[in-house]
This record gives structure tokens, sequence and C-alpha cells, in this order.
């Protein structure tokens, strides 16, 4: 198989330091945070504005590569299940994908809200989220 190489374009800054305290779910607690894009990407930022949502790619570098199956949520009453039916951050790939309330952006910093990615989290790309009507 072919190897690709992917280059972060910045950061997430968070209030959430490590794997433990981060929610499952963006709906299940998770804080605003900041994106921090490397100065070279600022361009790219242009037509971001307040209140638009985003779909935000993340790698999830803190993840087990070699992590294949798991019990949903961490529940060892669920059944085992390959990581591909499930969120898990533990896969081969661990490519988060999240979507972010856009609050504020200023230079090379977007404040989002609700994101579950810990601090420090590369960020690999960021998306609008199209809907129907788009």
């Amino acid at each position: 198989m072919t190897a690709y190489m992917l280059r972060p374009i910045g950061r997430v800054e968070s209030a959430l330091k490590d794997r433990a305290s981060a929610p499952r779910q963006p709906d299940e607690g998770a804080p605003d945070a900041w994106l921090i894009f490397d100065d070279q990407y600022v361009p790219a930022l242009d037509g971001l504005s307040p209140g638009a949502d985003m779909l935000l790619l993340t790698w999830l570098d803190r993840a087990d590569r070699d992590t294949l199956t798991v019990h949903p949520r961490g529940d060892a009453a669920r059944p085992i299940t390959g990581v591909f039916a499930t969120r898990a951050p533990d896969r081969p790939n661990p490519i988060g994908l999240h979507i972010v309330h856009i609050l504020a952006k200023t230079g090379p910093r977007v404040h989002v809200r609700n994101l579950e990615a810990i601090d420090g989290t590369p960020i690999l790309d960021v998306k609008p989220l199209l809907t129907p009507d788009r």
C-alpha cells in the first residue's frame, strides 16, 4: 500500500488537557476552544466568519493505531465492535471529525464552540458544512 504524508496546518488550544477529561461527544460538555493556524495558512481563513458551521479534521495524535475492535463508548456491557463502525479515537488512521460553530476569528485564531479535542491536537483541515440548500 502507498503511504501518504499529512502536514498539520495548526493546533487546537483547549482547556481539555488529557483524554480522561475529554467528553466522548461535543454535546456531552465539550468546552469552547481555539483553532490556532500556522501563519502561512492565514490567507486560507478568508471567508470564515462567526456564525458559520464547519467540519474540522484533526489528527488524534494520542490514539492507539493498533486498535481494531472496541467496546463502544468504553462500556464492557456492549459487544466488541470493529472501530470502523464506531467513533472511537483509537483506530488505524486516527482522523478526528468535528462539527464546530465559529464564534470569532482574529488573525490565525478561530474561536469555536463545543470542541471535544484535547489541547495540542493537530489540525489537518477545515471545510464548510454544506446543507442541502447550499
